[in-house]
């Protein structure tokens, strides 16, 4: 069993890829030592620290391990291999992730050798559920397929807004997809869970904002599949991402979980939104994040037809008044004890009331808040460019926003969940961010969340002329993972084999 202690030090170096670098002769080394070996004492506060969290390596060499012992028995055959940085400067060991070996297949080592990979942040090995779970950045993708890498490069902002807003957004899911029918739905490798994706997503909402990460003073984390029923994400997401000024291993950031079904990261635009507003406070930027390995039942058993639309995946807002993309113009809210959908304490599934979770669930709530902000605002279905609802499936967000008066070009294109299924709290925000894709300035975009037991959040935002200049930041869009041409196709005993995870 894994200690605490142990495990802390292992991630501490292991989560972010650390390092450090002599700057008398040059030499880097991947742990946190105090001298250099070349250059002795006269190194002693001469060590820059390094880390290779945001960049590219170079598969030198790898080999096929088919019989895995202990702790890696559930991944199977993989690949492992040795990743250089900085032109073989660190040589480090790592595992390719993402890649499915089946039995007997033959693997061309010839053909991975010298190709570029990206870090990514996985579970290092499954371990017994009373035990912490241990994560790393030492798992690669290769850079010229699914995920590209991306460089991230902190600058300071131009402008400043009156009104708060989105300043940057991430959405990250899995390349692994079952298709069944007219719907395909996301499915997480098998080291993937909602702390992964939520650091995914958080990662790639830092390239696309260029906010310093530093300068983040609060980060919620949404999520109905938290695999600690008490350990909150937001700290690991916290510390992986180095949110805020850190001091001895300590992150100078607020960082909390929330909780209230798919709209557990949508309550918090708005408290997000409040804190960038007063400079007293002393946040200039607040991260919002919703990420679900969403649970469903096998088919087989009670509560089942879920899993026809379950996802994986997760989304990121940066939100703060400088270089904003969108402007909050304002927002309305709404709660009932409705039981529709729920998941009793030690269950591994949720359970629903079946056609109750319609109306006077989902249908009732998004209608109630999308009515009362447009009313509070002014504003009539001809002022909005785009409308955004949760999508739990495909039927419910087109019937709702046939009925409040929408046509096809305001809602089609925020309607993902065909793709990646319903991502539970990343949900609705994954449908914003594949309008903030391709909107243009000066569009009011309206997105109403739902969120299970019950309540909605609606949103109204208007577009800024600096969305068309951070669009070039931003290689991972929701576009380019919905048809990404590396997408691989599973059946459903390796997606629920998956699923579980390790």
């Amino acid at each position: 069993m894994s200690s605490e202690p142990i495990e802390r030090r292992v991630s501490y170096l292991g989560d972010r890829l650390r390092g450090r670098r002599c700057q008398i002769c040059g030499k880097e080394y991947f742990e946190l030592r105090d001298y250099c070996g070349n250059c002795g004492r006269k190194s002693f506060g001469k060590m820059a620290d390094i880390d290779f969290f945001y960049e590219k390596g170079k598969l030198e060499l790898c080999t096929l391990i088919t019989d895995p012992t202990n702790k890696f028995t559930k991944l199977g055959s993989y690949i492992y291999g040795m990743v250089s940085f900085h032109d073989g400067k660190i040589r480090v060991p790592g595992r390719l992730t993402d890649k499915i070996v089946r039995n007997g297949e033959i693997v061309d080592f010839l053909s991975l050798e010298g190709r570029e990979v990206v870090p990514r942040f996985r579970r290092r090995y499954s371990v017994e559920r009373s035990e912490i779970i241990p994560t790393i950045s030492l798992a690669f993708t290769f850079a010229d397929e699914y995920y590209p890498h991306q460089e991230y490069c902190a600058v300071k902002p131009n402008k400043e807004y009156d009104a708060p807003g989105i300043v940057g957004y991430g959405v990250y899911t899995s390349r692994f997809r079952i298709r069944e029918g007219n719907m395909e739905r996301s499915v997480p490798f098998i080291d993937e869970d909602a702390i992964t994706a939520a650091v995914e997503a958080g990662k790639l909402a830092l390239i696309h904002s260029s906010v310093d990460s530093t300068l983040i003073g609060k980060v919620y984390v949404g999520s109905e599949s938290n695999p600690y029923a008490v350990k909150p994400i937001a700290s690991k997401v916290a510390q992986v991402l180095k949110l805020g000024e850190e001091d001895e291993d300590v992150q100078g950031v607020d960082a909390v979980d929330t909780e209230f079904a798919c709209k557990a990261a949508t309550s918090m635009f708005k408290d997000a939104a409040s804190l960038v507003s007063y400079p007293k406070m002393g946040v200039p930027y607040a991260m919002v994040i919703g990420t679900d390995n969403s649970q469903a039942a096998p088919r087989d058993c009670p509560g089942g037809e879920l899993d026809l639309f379950v996802g994986f995946g997760g989304c990121a807002y940066i939100f703060g008044k400088n270089d904003v993309i969108a402007e909050l113009e304002g927002w309305y809210s709404c709660t009932s004890d409705t039981a529709d959908f729920w998941r009793r304490d030690g269950e591994p599934y949720p359970m629903h009331g079946g056609r109750f979770t319609g109306d006077p669930a989902y249908f009732k709530h998004i209608r109630k808040a999308a009515r009362k902000l447009m009313q509070r605002l002014n504003l009539q279905i001809g002022d909005i460019s785009y409308f955004v609802a949760h999508q739990p499936n495909v039927q419910f967000p087109v019937r709702i926003a046939k009925e409040l008066g929408f046509k096809e070009d305001q809602y089609l294109p925020s309607l993902q969940v065909a793709k990646f299924g319903n991502t539970y709290s990343g949900s609705s925000p994954v449908g914003l961010a594949a309008v903030l894709d391709i909107a243009k300035p000066n569009e009011r975009i309206l997105i109403v969340s739902y969120g299970s037991g019950a309540g909605s959040d609606a949103y109204s935002f208007i577009t800024t002329s600096q969305i068309l200049e951070k669009r070039q930041r931003q290689k991972l869009t929701v576009r380019y993972q919905a048809e990404n041409p590396f997408i691989e196709y599973v059946d459903y005993t390796t997606y629920r084999r998956l699923k579980l995870g390790m």
